[in-house]
């Protein structure tokens, strides 16, 4: 009601101003006819008149008035350059001020609550950078100052930092008009005042923040670098630690521009995805999976059967799969793609020099212009008494521990609730072990809605898993052979006895034993980067799960590709990372996929959004693969088809998601979904009927209305009344 009120006053003031033709007063002709008046009585009071100058040329510039621009000319006129510099300065930043306030007080919570997401990265520049962006705006007067007032208002700018930023900026055009204003008599009309050249002076004035900036950004570098004496030539243009995802993309961007590049890895190529995390646990998750059909064969209409395998055969076909991979990351390949490998353990030495400890003893220095780490993460343990007693297991080690094992081990405990506690506790369970998943907070995976939680919950144990959540891990026991975790649970101690331990309690950054200390570069929990991926030494850059915000191979690739570019072309051109449609899937079974919101988040975040679910009950594919559970469900814009979220639960969720991620990146809309052919059967069509179901809950009600009474028309049948009686 407030704002209802204080709108309903500024369109009485506004209408009032040109109901009564005041506009003409702000004219040049209305102020040179009036100049004469105007002169006699400031010479007869000159603070009151001074005063009422300001509070008029105040109230003009908040309401956002035609005038203020002859106004500058009169307080040239009136009160001299000196004074009515003074008095413009002050009273056209009190104004644009009161403006802000107001486009912020009636405007900004709508706009943001409304288009926030879009306004995400806007917001963040203006936070970081907006007084820069204001005073280059400020010093351009081809950009009308009332729209940045209000403009300005919508973004989370600070008050005091817009008042004095503004008064600063607005100075050199105040200035040419107040000084202009001095000479209105010469002044046949506005233009003589902003000729061509002049508002290409201002134009030119308006670079000024950019170069200097530049200027501050070379000076900071000369400042970071000051103690390291920098090499007059090169071995290398770009060097890189690691080869996971984000280390073998950027080598591999870089030579294929035909750079010189050095990829240095102490252990496998192809980091803990191939090696460790994505590949093995697919392929665990593929045999356990067939083992499960297999005793469910009666859901197909076969017999139900009780597999017989070896565990050890189980493993072995894990690393077969490996092997099978091994070729595309190997080092064979990307030497004769053209980067050269070293095999060693890399130090930073200065900004630009890095030593190598190669595995055969010997020591090698390398100078590069770009350095790019891209060292990637390991699981962490946590620190629980007696952890190391009782032995463990981690997504890195099973794989070569589990080997040796004849059979899955009989009694597992899974410590983790996230994607990989979930991912190995079913898929143990489904191999024969009797696994206990042990989760400390009220539901495991806590990123997802609470139903993608609870239904994820129920196939576990469906597949026999005793998923403990709200269970806190105290500490490891161990008495002879006997070995058992202690967990606390509604105030209550409990011991849960096991022969295997598998900690799954999410993965920590490598940032020890490169030399990152030595150099200042700062890290917490990861390597602190800008947007451009860029450390604490602008050639020195970050990547993949070592830089975060996300731990997904697709993510440190997607990030390989502006370190690349930036280390390579930055003095060019440089690109802040999008992170705006990033998925990702939990190959649990069902597989559990997302990109963009859930509800959660919006509710966290207050963005209004709408849901549309699909059931994949209702999809014939779905029916004819035995496998017709989980849904669809899409969150849009309000009224709108712009999909703002997808969450998928079902079999290939992974890949049905690939539309949905394609549709958000180039702004696609349901509508564009449903208007795509999709082929019969397939699962993909879930998607195209998720998109149905948002078009049949927006059909335009009173169109069909009107629709059906034109068919009744047709067919020769006059309207009938409903027994609600409305007509038909």
């Amino acid at each position: 009601m407030k704002k209802v009120i204080l709108l309903t006053v500024l369109a009485a003031i506004v209408v009032g101003f040109f109901y009564f033709d005041l506009h003409r007063l702000l004219t040049l002709e209305g102020l040179k006819s009036g100049l004469t008046q105007f002169e006699s009585w400031r010479g007869a009071q000159p603070a009151l008149i001074g005063g009422a100058f300001l509070l008029l040329y105040v109230l003009v510039t908040a309401l956002s008035l035609p005038g203020a621009a002859v106004m500058t000319l009169a307080a040239g006129a009136l009160f001299g350059l000196l004074w009515g510099t003074v008095i413009v300065s002050f009273a056209s930043t009190i104004g644009a001020t009161l403006a802000f306030l107001v486009s912020r007080y009636l405007l900004h919570d709508a706009v943001q609550k409304r288009f926030g997401d879009r306004l995400k990265s806007v917001n963040e520049g203006i936070k970081k950078d907006g007084a820069f962006y204001l005073f280059t705006l400020r010093l351009v007067p081809v950009f009308p100052f009332f729209l940045i007032n209000l403009l300005m208002g919508l973004t989370p700018i600070r008050v005091a930092t817009f008042y004095w930023v503004s008064q600063l900026g607005m100075l050199a055009g105040t200035l040419v008009y107040v000084n202009a204003g001095t000479q209105l008599a010469q002044l046949d009309s506005l233009s003589g005042i902003l000729s061509p050249s002049l508002l290409s002076s201002f134009a030119l004035l308006g670079l000024f923040p950019l170069i200097a900036k530049k200027m501050l950004s070379v000076i900071k570098a000369r400042r970071i670098y000051a103690r390291y004496p920098k090499p007059r030539h090169f071995d290398r243009n770009l060097i890189v630690i690691g080869a996971g995802a984000g280390g073998l993309v950027t080598a591999y961007i870089a030579a294929a521009v035909k750079a010189k590049v050095t990829l240095i890895e102490a252990h496998k190529m192809g980091g803990d995805c191939l090696n460790y995390g994505c590949v093995p646990s697919k392929a665990l998750i593929k045999s356990a999976k067939l083992a499960h059909q297999m005793r469910h064969a009666g859901h197909y209409g076969l017999e139900d059967t009780n597999p017989e395998f070896s565990f050890r055969k189980v493993i072995q076909r894990v690393h077969e799969v490996i092997a099978r991979i091994e070729p595309h990351d190997s080092i064979e390949r990307y030497q004769d793609l053209g980067v050269e490998v070293i095999q060693g353990y890399a130090n930073l030495v200065d900004p630009w020099t890095v030593e190598i400890k190669c595995i055969d003893g010997s020591i090698q220095h390398l100078t590069s212009r770009a350095i790019v780490l891209a060292t990637g993460a390991r699981p962490f343990v946590p620190p629980l008494q007696g952890i190391e007693e009782v032995g463990y297991v981690t997504s890195d080690t099973l794989w070569d521990e589990f080997a040796k094992l004849d059979e899955a081990p009989k009694r597992l405990v899974v410590l983790g609730g996230g994607p990989i506690g979930c991912e190995l506790a079913q898929s143990f369970a489904r191999l024969g072990s009797q696994v206990t998943q042990v989760e400390m907070a009220p539901r495991i995976m806590i990123r997802e809605d609470q139903a993608v939680s609870e239904l994820a919950k129920a196939s576990l144990e469906h597949d026999g898993v005793a998923v403990l959540t709200h269970h806190k891990a105290l500490r490891c026991e161990k008495d002879g052979d006997r070995k058992c975790l202690v967990v606390a649970h509604n105030g209550e101690e409990k011991n849960i006895e096991f022969d295997v331990l598998l900690c799954a309690v999410g993965r920590v950054a490598r940032l020890q034993g490169y030399g990152l200390e030595k150099l200042g570069i700062e890290t917490n929990r990861t390597i602190v980067t800008n947007d451009y991926l860029e450390t604490l030494y602008p050639n020195i850059f970050a990547a993949g799960d070592v830089a975060g915000p996300y731990q997904f191979t697709h993510t440190a690739a997607h990030q390989a590709w502006y370190a690349a570019v930036n280390a390579l072309f930055g003095q060019f051109k440089k690109f802040k990372v999008d992170y705006r449609v990033i998925p990702w899937t939990i190959f649990i079974d069902p597989e559990v996929a997302r990109v963009g919101l859930n509800e959660q988040e919006a509710r966290e975040k207050g963005i209004a959004v709408e849901m549309t679910r699909y059931e994949l009950d209702d999809l014939d594919r779905a029916i004819t693969d035995g496998a017709a559970k989980g849904f669809v469900k899409v969150l849009t814009e309000p009224g709108k088809d712009r999909i703002l979220g997808v969450t998928i639960v079902g079999e290939y969720a992974g890949d049905l998601m690939a539309e949905f991620v394609l549709a958000m990146r180039y702004g696609l809309g349901l509508n564009k979904i449903l208007g795509t052919i999709h082929a019969y059967p397939t699962w993909a069509e879930a998607n195209k009927y998720v998109a149905g179901e948002w078009k049949r809950a927006h059909a335009p009600q009173r169109v069909l209305v009107w629709l059906e009474k034109y068919h009744n028309w047709r067919r020769g049948y006059a309207p009938k009344k409903h027994t609600d009686n409305t007509t038909i």
